[in-house]
C-alpha cells in the first residue's frame, strides 16, 4: 500500500490524513499489531505541562475550558472532544467538539503560518453530546451527537456558514465520521455495546441532504467479508437503526474512524480493537487487538480517537489506559507515542495534525480534576515522520 498523504494541505484531521504501509493488508488474516519500540524513542520526563514526550518534541496549552483562548476573548467549551485541522491559506484552523449535555456544540481555533493564535469562536451551539466526527473533502465539518436517536450536524471551520443538521444520515449514538472521496460515501460508527459500522451515500457528493443509510452485514468472527444493505428507516424510530437489517455485523462500542488509500480502520471501545475494511476486496479483518499483544502488557488499552500521519503511522488516542496516544505503524509496532500524568480521571481526545504535519493537536477532556469544566486542548511540536 502507498505511503501517501490523502488530500494533504485540503483537510488534515480524523479522517483525513493518510494511514499507508503493510498493515494486515489483503484478506487473509494475519496477527494484529505486536508490542515494539517506538521510531520517535522512549518517553522523556514529564515537562511543565506534565507530558511525557519523546526527545525533540515539545508540547504547549492552547486553551482550557471556561477561560478565553489566549489572545482572543472567547471562552473555550468544556468537554473538548473530537477534532480535526483545515488549511487556511498559509496557516490552519482546529475544530473542536464539545461532549456537553446541554450546549455541546463545537468551536475552532485559528493559527497563521507560525502557528500564533488568531482568532477564536463557536461555529455549532445547541446540541447535544458532540463526541467525535470527521472531516469533509469540501472542507466542512461533520460534528455528531453521541445520544440515542442523535444526529451528525455539518459545520463551516471559519464560523461563516450555518451550521445544517443532516437527518438522511441517521438517527443512531452517533460517534465519528470518515469521508471516502473515491466511493464518495461516508463512514459513520455508533457507540453502543450492540452498535453497528454505517456508510452513507449522499444522492449527490458533496451535499449531505439526501442518500441513503447502509449498515455492514458480515459474519461473527473477527476476519472475513462483508457487503452493505440499506437501512430502511434511518430515523430509527421506532425501532433503532441498528435492529433493522437481518445480518448486520455487531461492534462494541464504535468510536474513531479514518479512512485513507482504500481502506477504512475504526475503533471499538469495548473490547480495545482497531478494525480493518479492506475496500477494494470487500474484507474486514483486526489490526490490533489488545488481548492477543503480548498479554497483560498491551501499551494500547481503551482505543478511541484516531488520527494518521502522512508517513503511514495511525495515532489512537485512549479512553482510560493511562492516558497516552499510541502508534500503529506501518509495520506492525505499537508504541506509547506521549503520555499524559496527573489525569487520570480523564481521557484523550481529539488528536488531528496541522496541514504541514508538524503540530499534533488534542485535549484532555476533563484535565487534571476530571470535571468536563476543567478540559485542556494541547499542541505539540516537533520532528513528526513525513
Amino acid at each position: 500500500m502507498e505511503r501517501r498523504t490523502f488530500l494533504r494541505g485540503a483537510v488534515i484531521g480524523t479522517s483525513a490524513a493518510a494511514f499507508g504501509g503493510t498493515l494486515m493488508r489483503g484478506a487473509a488474516y494475519a496477527a494484529p499489531a505486536q508490542n515494539g519500540p517506538s521510531p520517535y524513542g522512549a518517553l522523556g520526563a514529564a515537562d511543565a505541562n506534565g507530558i511525557l514526550l519523546p526527545g525533540g518534541f515539545t508540547s504547549r496549552v492552547i486553551a482550557r475550558s471556561g477561560k478565553a483562548v489566549s489572545g482572543t476573548s472567547y471562552a473555550w467549551h468544556n468537554a473538548p472532544d473530537g477534532g480535526a485541522c483545515f488549511a487556511d491559506g498559509t496557516g490552519w484552523i482546529y475544530v473542536s467538539n464539545s461532549e456537553i449535555s446541554t450546549g455541546g456544540g463545537a468551536s475552532a481555533v485559528k493559527f497563521d503560518s507560525s502557528g500564533a493564535i488568531t482568532g477564536a469562536y463557536r461555529i455549532l451551539s445547541n446540541t447535544r453530546n458532540n463526541c467525535a466526527g470527521g472531516a469533509t473533502p469540501w472542507q466542512t465539518w461533520l460534528s455528531c451527537e453521541e445520544v440515542s436517536r442523535g444526529y451528525v450536524y455539518e459545520t463551516d471551520p471559519w464560523g461563516v456558514n450555518a451550521a445544517t443538521r443532516r437527518a438522511a444520515m441517521g438517527q443512531f449514538k452517533h460517534e465519528a465520521a470518515a469521508a471516502d472521496p473515491v466511493r464518495k460515501v461516508v463512514y459513520l460508527t455508533e457507540d453502543e455495546t450492540d452498535g453497528c459500522f454505517y456508510r452513507f451515500i449522499p444522492t449527490t457528493w458533496g451535499n449531505l441532504s439526501s442518500g441513503a443509510l447502509q449498515v455492514l452485514v458480515a459474519g461473527s468472527g473477527a476476519a472475513g467479508s462483508f457487503s452493505w444493505t440499506n437501512v430502511p428507516d434511518p430515523d430509527g424510530s421506532p425501532t433503532y437503526t441498528r435492529d433493522q437489517v437481518s445480518g448486520a455485523k455487531i461492534f462494541n462500542g464504535g468510536e474513531g474512524c479514518h479512512y485513507a488509500n482504500d481502506t477504512v480502520w475504526f475503533t471499538t471501545k469495548g473490547d480495545n480493537r482497531v478494525w480493518r475494511l479492506n475496500l477494494t476486496d470487500s474484507t474486514y479483518e483486526l489490526a490490533y487487538d489488545d488481548s492477543l499483544v503480548n498479554p497483560g502488557s498491551a501499551p494500547l488499552t481503551g482505543v478511541d480517537n484516531v488520527t494518521g500521519s502522512s508517513s503511514g503511522d495511525l495515532f489512537v488516542a485512549e479512553d482510560g489506559g493511562n492516558m497516552e496516544i499510541c502508534m500503529i505503524t506501518p509495520d506492525e509496532i505499537v508504541a506509547p507515542f506521549l503520555r499524559i500524568n496527573g489525569q487520570s480521571g480523564s481521557e484523550i481526545t481529539g488528536p488531528a495534525f496541522s496541514p504541514d504535519g508538524t503540530r499534533l493537536y488534542f485535549s484532555s477532556q476533563r484535565g487534571t480534576s476530571g470535571s468536563s469544566a476543567d478540559g485542556i486542548t494541547y499542541e505539540v511540536t516537533g520532528p513528526f515522520r513525513r
